[in-house]
């Protein structure tokens, strides 16, 4: 059995850290670098990047919608054309800095409302694919199962990696329970590291309305600014590992 490990960083902004990002880099297999428009800045941007490159951790662009104050957890009306360019932008200047330190941005993964809206709404999702597209086709996007950025990458071309997420709730929908909601966000680390084990293992979740989902995710995500993240993301690693699964990113 073969699963990625994957968590937000390079959240922080200026003299703001959020995270501990060295240390999560010493657990995961994959990083979801914020590219300075929902968190982040340049600094922060080389700075994890280069980390994530002395540790052989896959570099991911975590693209979001151009909204520092809100963490880019609040929706956003914007047109295609105009996402699509954000996205595109944000891809290259990550990149940028990926390949400064020697390697380069090997995924795309929306960021918080985007990556739920994008979920249900095809037209968010087609232009997250366009500019993916427009950059470079070979990489793999990475967002839930069955959903429009699915699709969208599906009718684009490009390879779309299923993601489950270890510390939230989940809806018999297959969606995530909205964080304005109590109980979005799973805090008992017992928990956290219980379904973590029912994804990789046994490819299902029990619900907030105590169903039992089927999920298949080839990635785990643990939010960075999850509190005691690293001690969770260490613990699903041990685990994981325990069980006879291999750690190792999806994207090469």
């Amino acid at each position: 059995m073969l699963i990625d490990l994957n968590a937000d960083l390079g959240e922080g902004f200026g003299v703001w850290r959020l995270g501990d990002d060295d240390a999560l880099l010493d657990v995961i297999t994959s990083a979801n670098v914020a590219c300075g428009f929902h968190a982040g800045d340049p600094v922060t941007m080389r700075r994890v990047c280069a980390a994530a490159a002395d540790r052989g951790v896959a570099i991911g662009a975590q693209v979001g919608y151009r909204d520092l104050a809100g963490f880019g957890r609040r929706r956003m009306d914007i047109s295609p054309d105009e996402l699509s360019a954000d996205v595109l932008y944000q891809l290259g200047a990550l990149d940028g800095c990926a390949r400064a330190a020697g390697t380069h941005v090997r995924y795309v993964k929306p960021h918080g409302a985007l990556y739920n809206t994008a979920a249900d709404e095809p037209g968010q999702a087609n232009a997250i694919a366009s500019a993916i597209v427009a950059y470079d086709r070979t990489l793999p996007l990475l967002g839930l199962p069955g959903s429009a950025l699915a699709d969208a990458a599906h009718a684009a071309g490009l390879s779309f990696v299923p993601e489950a997420f270890a510390d939230r709730a989940y809806l018999s929908s297959g969606r995530l329970v909205p964080r304005s909601e109590p109980g979005a966000v799973v805090e008992d680390p017992y928990e956290v590291v219980a379904r973590a084990a029912a994804f990789a293992l046994h490819h299902r979740v029990t619900t907030a309305d105590g169903d039992i989902l089927a999920v298949e995710a080839r990635s785990l995500c643990v939010h960075g600014d999850t509190p005691g993240a690293v001690y969770l993301a260490t613990e699903i690693r041990r685990t994981l590992i325990d069980a006879g699964v291999t750690l190792a990113p999806f994207a090469q």
